[in-house]
């Protein structure tokens, strides 16, 4: 006969294994098979820089490779790669970077083109790549907006009013979205309100484009009350899920302590009929 506990283990092995192998990669281990890092990773200089900036890019942390934004084909392991049959674009012109990256990010590009920043394009002016890097683009926040970059261009005043009006805002979107991801592991339905969260924090985000103060400062308000919304629903959640773990402790406690009591009054009892 099958030994049963030796079978059983086996069985949950090969399905443990199974999970394992067959589970989809993940989105940068995806993105490890694109011929054109191959072939860049292994040169030197210039050609081989762009691919260890992308690695820490948020662009690398969300799947997003080469091919997303210069075209080509990424399958093909020779020059053909890059023939504009394939669909291959190269680098933009200055003056193409806004619609080069509008492809992907619309609402920031319309922003982006009605602000001062947008008007001085091609005279000048900062475009995508000058605040947020080419290859190491950085995840959009206040940190973006600070002496060393702006001044580049321009003094830092007004920059530093807009920082100062959305650097709070910012700081309370991350806090609420650790607070939701806390809420989730503890088997709370968050999606909604993570979906509402995300919206707010692009919309929020799309005011830096802007570089109008008056207009941060007015949305900011307006994100402000809508986050306030999502706050306190977070809270009443805590708060219940707090006095469910006090009341489950406190049954525990009870329950503990009336186990000791009827263990010493059995003892008792004993000693008594000795």
């Amino acid at each position: 006969m099958m030994n049963s506990p030796l079978f059983f283990r086996t069985l949950l092995s090969a399905v443990v294994m199974a999970a394992v192998f067959l589970q989809p990669p993940s989105a940068l281990a995806q993105v490890t098979e694109n011929s054109c890092l191959q072939c860049h990773e292994s040169q030197t200089g210039r050609l081989g820089e762009p691919v260890t900036l992308w690695r820490t890019s948020i662009h690398a942390d969300n799947g997003i490779a080469c091919h997303s934004c210069h075209g080509g084909d990424p399958a093909l392991m020779s020059m053909e790669a890059m023939a504009p049959g394939r669909g291959f674009l190269g680098v933009p012109a200055e003056t193409d970077i806004p619609d080069f990256c509008g492809r992907c990010h619309v609402g920031v590009r319309e922003d982006y083109l009605k602000s001062a920043h947008g008007r001085a394009l091609g005279k000048g002016g900062p475009q995508c790549v000058t605040c947020h890097g080419n290859h190491r683009v950085m995840k959009a926040s206040p940190a973006l907006i600070n002496p060393q970059d702006c001044s580049r261009c321009h003094e830092y005043g007004r920059a530093g009013e807009i920082k100062g009006a959305v650097e709070e805002t910012d700081r309370l979107i991350g806090v609420l979205e650790g607070d939701l991801a806390d809420l989730h592991r503890a088997g709370i339905a968050t999606k909604e309100m993570e979906g509402e969260l995300f919206s707010l924090r692009n919309s929020f985000h799309r005011l830096f484009h802007s570089v109008e103060v008056e207009k941060v400062r007015a949305e900011t308000a307006r994100v402000r009350d809508d986050l306030e919304k999502i706050r306190v629903q977070v809270e009443q959640i805590q708060q219940t899920l707090f006095v469910r773990k006090v009341g489950g402790g406190i049954v525990v406690g009870l329950l503990v302590v009336a186990g000791l009591l009827a263990a010493f009054i059995r003892r008792t009892y004993h000693e008594e009929e000795a």
